[in-house]
């Protein structure tokens, strides 16, 4: 990543599945002409997404005043979706401002218990001007620069002198020889140093915990995470050049906030828009719930495949979502246009298979991206249902904020497209919070699903088979 010193560089990464939309395309951008990092304790930063939002439609209505037809043109041969727009974080606590019962002060005060305070995300977002876009499937690339500035005006003097500026990047920045990366297998015994917030005893016993409440009819299913911590040993771009190598995911993904950095290998898409032919823009989601591993023997894996799709308990947690997140869409989708295209499919990735349903909507008129992601956001997927009291739940069990985890990161584009994926296979590389050690550390929680058929032994093993190819990546780099 020769780009990776400029400021607040982003890495969209498809970096798997390339033979499918939500695999086609990964974007690289960085030097953002405006940019909003908000913690928990600054304002709502909510507002500043719907200005930028509108200030990118109005760019597109300029911009197809003197471009024409090609302002609409992505996919089928044309220009890739995203040219340039927001892009950026929205870290799991950002519900706070839009469900203000959430909000812990006790968090702010002194978060994660750290010696000294530590900045927890709420929203960081940039507007970048350009970006290399890359087509995995037609094998294409492309330097795409706007002129768009931080009062959303476009200039094509200035989108020149900037794609000038990113080639001088590019040829001058120093290239260096990079070693070659090899898995080695690591489990949380080979790694001394690797510390959680639950022990397992404790972790089956918060699963317990959201069983009864489960019973008792305080919520139909609640997510249930446990946070990993491990000492930093490299960089985060180095750190994220081996996680794609181990583990390739279609919404992968690399970005420098500034005070920390978000290196993922999500398998999950959240929501993905696209300009229909009539201007109607076009929403699907795909929530994940249910996971078997893989362990590298075909006929193994069918025989898992096969269990997981024969799974009540696994499809029933799938299809509660599902219902959850057909309501989301339905405040912000035409009426009648909600419906689901793919219930409990089959999918299969590095370490894991995973049930994948599909949830489409066409967004009303009167509503942008900036107000689709406040009607779904965070991803039922990741909380629970209903699902305000399933955050209260796991608020209350996990006793700490998540911060990027099971947040979003992903882009509105100048185009009119827009992609989200689910934060999950996700680990924040941030400042230890100890003034004197002077040390980062990587956080990355992992979780599941829990209905009142889960099995509390059960669920903490998922959680460290949905953790095992993090630790292989940390294992790479002792």
């Amino acid at each position: 990543m020769r780009l990776q010193t400029l400021p607040h560089c982003v890495w969209l990464d498809s970096a798997s599945d390339h033979a499918f939309d939500r695999g086609r395309y990964s974007f690289l951008t960085a030097d953002p002409v405006a940019f909003c990092n908000a913690s928990l304790s600054s304002p709502d930063p909510w507002p500043v997404l719907k200005q930028w939002c509108r200030g990118l439609q109005n760019a597109r209505a300029s911009l197809s005043q003197v471009s024409g037809s090609v302002v609409s043109d992505y996919g089928n041969g044309g220009l890739p979706p995203f040219w340039g727009g927001v892009v950026g974080l929205l870290a799991y606590e950002a519900s706070w401002w839009l469900e203000p019962s959430l909000r812990d002060e006790s968090w702010l005060k002194t978060p994660l218990n750290q010696p000294s305070p530590v900045v927890v995300p709420g929203m960081a977002i940039g507007v970048y001007d350009w970006t290399i876009a890359i087509d995995h499937l037609q094998c294409n690339a492309w330097l795409i620069s706007t002129g768009l500035n931080e009062l959303f005006e476009t200039d094509a003097d200035r989108a020149r002198r900037r794609a000038d500026g990113v080639m001088d990047w590019i040829e001058t920045a120093s290239a260096s020889t990079v070693p070659p990366i090899s898995a080695i297998k690591t489990t949380k015994e080979s790694l001394p140093s690797l510390s959680s917030n639950f022990t397992d005893e404790s972790f089956s016993a918060g699963v317990a915990e959201i069983i009864a409440r489960i019973c008792r009819g305080d919520s139909f299913q609640v997510n249930l995470a446990q946070t990993l911590t491990h000492p930093a040993m490299c960089s985060a771009a180095e750190l994220y050049r081996r996680l794609r190598t181990i583990n390739p995911a279609p919404y992968a993904g690399f970005f420098d906030a500034g005070d920390y950095q978000i290196v993922s290998s999500s398998p999950e898409g959240f929501l993905q828009v696209r300009l229909g032919g009539n201007g109607i823009s076009e929403v699907v989601t795909r929530p994940i719930k249910g996971t078997v591993r893989r362990c590298g023997d075909d006929a193994e894996d069918a025989r898992l495949g096969e269990t997981l799709l024969a799974s009540e308990k696994d499809r029933a947690e799938n299809v509660m979502i599902v219902d959850l997140m057909r309501n989301d869409l339905s405040r912000v989708c035409i009426d009648d246009s909600v419906q689901v295209t793919g219930l409990c499919e089959l999918e299969m990735y590095q370490r894991v298979q995973h049930l994948v349903s599909t949830v489409y909507g066409r967004l009303r008129p009167d509503c942008d991206v900036s107000d689709l992601l406040a009607a779904c956001f965070p991803g039922g997927s990741i909380t629970g249902a209903p699902k305000v009291e399933a955050m209260r739940t796991i608020a209350e069990l996990e006793r700490r904020p998540r911060g990027a985890y099971c947040g979003s990161m992903g882009y509105v584009s100048l185009s009119g497209a827009a992609d989200f994926n689910i934060l999950i296979r996700t680990i924040t590389h941030r400042p230890s919070g100890d003034p004197e050690a002077r040390e980062a550390i990587w956080e990355f929680p992992v979780g599941g699903g829990i209905t009142a058929k889960s099995d509390p032994k059960h669920e903490t093993e998922e959680t460290w088979i949905k953790a095992a190819s993090l630790l292989e990546v940390i294992g790479s780099v002792g």
